[in-house]
C-alpha cells in the first residue's frame, strides 16, 4: 500500500527531529491542541509503538503530514489504533494524509500486526481497506456514528469481536 508512483509525497517513520515538527502539523491540522497534545502523550505511554508514526514529506523532505499507530485491544486481542492523522493545512486534500497512512499500515502489516481501528470520516478510511466495525461486532465504550468506527485486518485473519480498550492518554 505504497503511494503510487505519481505521488509527489515520501513517507517515512519519524526521527527524533521531526517531533516538534509533527506537533505544529497537528496544531495546525485541528481547531484545538487536544490532538497535539494526544501525541505527546502517547509517546509516553506504553502504548507507543516505536517505528508506527510515519511523516509524509515533500519534495525538500519536509514533514508536512502524520500518520500514528499506537496499541489498542479488541477485548483482549491487540490491535493498532490509527489516531490522530495530521494534515498542515497548506496541503491537505493533496495525498500527503494518504502516503503517510499506507506507508505506516504497510510498517505494521510488515511486523506481523493484525489488526488496525479507526474512529473517523467514512467517506475517507474505506480507500484503506477499513470497513464499518459493527460489522464485525467491533464497539466502542462511548457513542460515536456506527458508519464513522471502522476496522481493518492487515492479514486474512477474520477481525475480532468485542470492545475497543484504548490506551489511557485517549481518556476513554
Amino acid at each position: 500500500m505504497t503511494p503510487p508512483p505519481t505521488s509527489p509525497w515520501t513517507a517515512r517513520p519519524e526521527t527524533a527531529a521531526d517531533i516538534d515538527t509533527v506537533r505544529e502539523i497537528v496544531l495546525g491540522a485541528f481547531e484545538t491542541p487536544l490532538e497535539a497534545d494526544l501525541v505527546d502523550a502517547l509517546r509516553t505511554d506504553d502504548a507507543w509503538i516505536e517505528g508506527l508514526s510515519y511523516v509524509s514529506t515533500d519534495t525538500a523532505g519536509t514533514p508536512v503530514g502524520h500518520a500514528l499507530l499506537t496499541r489498542c485491544h479488541i477485548d483482549d486481542v491487540p490491535a493498532l489504533c490509527l489516531a490522530p492523522v495530521s494534515v498542515h493545512p497548506a496541503h491537505q486534500r493533496t495525498g500527503a494524509g494518504g502516503a503517510a497512512i499506507r506507508a505506516v499500515l504497510d510498517a505494521a502489516r510488515e511486523r506481523g500486526e493484525r489488526f488496525v481501528t479507526v474512529l473517523g470520516h467514512p467517506g475517507y478510511y474505506p480507500r484503506f481497506g477499513f470497513e464499518r466495525a459493527s460489522a464485525h461486532g467491533i464497539r466502542v465504550p462511548f457513542d460515536v456514528p456506527d458508519e464513522a468506527l471502522m476496522a481493518l485486518s492487515l492479514t486474512t485473519d477474520p477481525l475480532p469481536t468485542g470492545t475497543i480498550r484504548y490506551a489511557k492518554p485517549f481518556g476513554i
